[in-house]
């Protein structure tokens, strides 16, 4: 039951946002140290009390997953809303490295390749522009030294942004 919004993504359903909101409030809220203070009282009194842990050890049980499966739902829609704004930005990168006269081409869409290949790019620009470092003129000089840190920024921010997806990944998959 799921349409489509006028940017091409699916709109989700009452229902579906309803256990989005009940999810996330749920999550802060046991998220909270109070809460988890207020959780090992409760199984304290439990004991004390006397009552049988068969009970409690089930409720616990069921407490645990369900609010696994809660924060998972809450992880999942930040991803997804992080993706979007990731694919947006690099089509923004994208439309100005293609408008840039002089710019290198084959960095559009460098977020696609490999991180080995993106290593190597990164390399290939700091050569690049180290032949510009080594122009006569200060201020050519001046803008090469300025664009190797930026281009050495930038795709150190890519790469560690990958490793952290691939790392994602692995955690989610080991979970599951």
């Amino acid at each position: 039951m799921s349409e489509q919004k006028p940017n091409g993504s699916k709109q989700k359903s009452w229902a579906v946002e309803l256990g989005d909101r009940i999810s996330e409030w749920t999550s802060r809220i046991f998220a909270h140290p109070y809460m988890q203070i207020g959780i090992i009282l409760f199984c304290v009194s439990w004991f004390a009390i006397g009552l049988p842990t068969d009970l409690l050890t089930a409720a616990l049980s069921i407490l645990a997953i369900t609010l696994t499966q809660m924060v998972l739902n809450t992880q999942y829609d930040r991803e997804a809303e992080a993706h979007r704004r990731d694919v947006g930005m690099h089509a923004k990168l994208d439309e100005l490295i293609a408008a840039k006269k002089g710019a290198r081409n084959d960095l559009i869409g460098v977020e696609e390749k490999e991180e080995d290949e993106i290593v190597q790019l990164k390399d290939e620009v700091k050569e690049a522009i180290g032949d510009a470092a080594q122009s006569p003129d200060p201020t050519e000089r001046a803008k090469a030294h300025r664009a190797i840190e930026k281009a050495k920024d930038e795709l150190d921010k890519e790469v560690q942004t990958r490793s952290r997806k691939k790392a994602s990944a692995k955690k989610a998959s080991a979970r599951a």
